[in-house]
C-alpha cells in the first residue's frame, strides 16, 4: 500500500507539473486539455485510495481507546523511591502524546474522529488536576515553600490546549503542538521524582494533603455528572451525535482518576492502614474501574425508562456518582 501510494504520488506530481507547463506555455492553443487523458487512470486511482481506503481504514486504525486499565509505571519512569502517582502520571502522558489525536490536521485520518480524541482529552484533564494538586500541595512543605520548579513547569505545560497544531483555534502565528508540550511536561515530572527520591524535593504525605486531593476530585465528577445529566435529559437516541462526546471525555476523566488515585494508594498505603480505610478505597477504585472500563459499540443516549433503548450516559453516571460518594466517605474517614 505504501509503495503504491508512493507512486500515486509521483504521477500526480508529475501530471501537476505537466499542467503547470501547459498553463504557462504561451503557445499553446485555448481548446487544448490541462490533462493528459492517459493520467486520468492513475488521478481517479490516488482519489479512491484517499477517499476511500486512507481515510476510513486511518480512521479505523487510530480510533483505540487507550484505557488499559492494569498500566503499569514504564521503567524510565518508576524511580525507587519516588511517587508512584508521578511515576504513573509521566507514563500516561508519555503513551498518550505518542499517538496525540485531538489536534490532527484535516488530511490526517484521526481528524475525522470524536471518541478516541475526546477520551484522551478527559485523560490528560484528570492528569493535569493531580499535577496541579501536588504543585499547591503534597509537593510544598505546609504549603509555605515555593512550589518546586519542576512541578511549576510541567503545571504550566499540562494545561496547553490538547487540539493546538501549529496553526489553528485561532492562532495565526505558529505554536508548538501540544504533544511536544505534554512530552516536555513528562520530563519535568521525571526529574521532580527523582529529586523526591534523593530528597531534594518535597512529596510531602499527609493526611491532609490525600483529604484536600479527594475534595478536588470530587468536585470535578460532580461537574462531569451534571453535564452528563443534562445531555441525558435532551434524549436524543441513536441520532445523538453529542452524547459520545460527552460519554468519551467523562470516561477518559474516570480513567485518569482512576489510575492515579490507585497508585495513590500505594503511596499513601501507611495513612490508609492507620485510618482504617483500606476497604473503602478499594471500593471506590472499583466504582472509577467501572466506569472507566464501560466502552459500548455505540453510544446511546435513549429515555430513562425506555426498555428498548439504552441511556449510556445514565449508565456511566451510576459508577460516577458511587465514586463521588466513596471519596467523601472516605475524607470523613480520614478526618478522624
Amino acid at each position: 500500500m505504501s509503495e503504491f501510494l508512493s507512486n500515486a504520488r509521483d504521477r500526480l506530481s508529475s501530471t501537476w507539473q505537466q499542467m503547470r507547463e501547459r498553463i504557462g506555455a504561451r503557445g499553446s492553443s485555448r481548446g487544448e486539455s490541462l490533462i493528459d487523458p492517459s493520467h486520468i487512470p492513475m488521478i481517479a486511482a490516488v482519489l479512491f485510495v484517499l477517499f476511500v481506503v486512507y481515510y476510513p481504514l486511518g480512521m479505523m486504525l487510530n480510533n483505540h481507546i487507550e484505557d488499559d486499565l492494569n498500566i503499569t509505571p514504564a521503567a524510565e519512569y518508576d524511580v525507587p523511591g519516588g511517587s508512584k502517582a508521578i511515576a504513573l502520571a509521566a507514563t500516561v502522558v508519555a503513551r498518550d502524546s505518542d499517538r496525540w489525536l485531538p489536534n490532527a490536521p484535516f488530511w490526517h485520518p484521526a481528524a475525522a474522529l470524536d471518541n478516541a480524541p475526546n477520551f484522551q482529552l478527559g485523560t490528560i484533564y484528570a492528569v493535569s488536576r493531580f499535577v496541579l494538586e501536588v504543585g499547591d500541595y503534597l509537593g510544598r512543605i505546609r504549603g509555605s515553600s515555593a512550589i518546586d520548579p519542576n512541578l511549576d513547569a510541567a503545571v504550566g505545560l499540562l494545561k496547553y490546549d490538547g487540539r493546538t497544531w501549529y496553526w489553528g483555534q485561532g492562532n495565526i502565528i505558529p505554536r508548538p503542538k501540544a504533544e511536544s508540550q505534554y512530552m516536555e511536561a513528562v520530563e519535568h515530572l521525571d526529574l521532580y521524582n527523582r529529586d523526591v527520591a534523593a530528597g531534594k524535593s518535597t512529596y510531602d504525605k499527609r493526611t491532609d494533603n490525600l483529604i484536600a486531593f479527594l475534595d478536588r476530585v470530587a468536585q470535578d465528577l460532580g461537574s462531569a455528572s451534571a453535564e452528563l445529566d443534562a445531555r441525558a435529559q435532551d434524549g436524543g437516541g441513536y441520532l445523538d451525535f453529542q452524547a459520545d462526546d460527552i460519554f468519551y471525555n467523562t470516561k477518559g476523566k474516570l480513567y485518569g482518576y482512576y489510575i492515579i488515585l490507585s497508585a495513590l494508594g500505594e503511596d499513601f498505603a501507611a495513612i490508609l492502614k492507620e485510618k482504617q480505610a483500606t476497604e473503602v478505597w478499594a471500593n471506590m477504585l472499583t466504582s472509577l474501574r467501572t466506569g472507566a472500563g464501560m466502552d459500548p459499540l455505540i453510544v446511546v443516549n435513549g429515555d430513562p425508562d425506555s426498555m428498548t433503548m439504552p441511556s449510556h450516559l445514565r449508565a456511566l453516571g451510576f459508577p460516577l456518582l458511587r465514586a463521588r460518594i466513596q471519596m467523601r466517605e472516605l475524607e470523613d474517614i480520614l478526618q478522624k
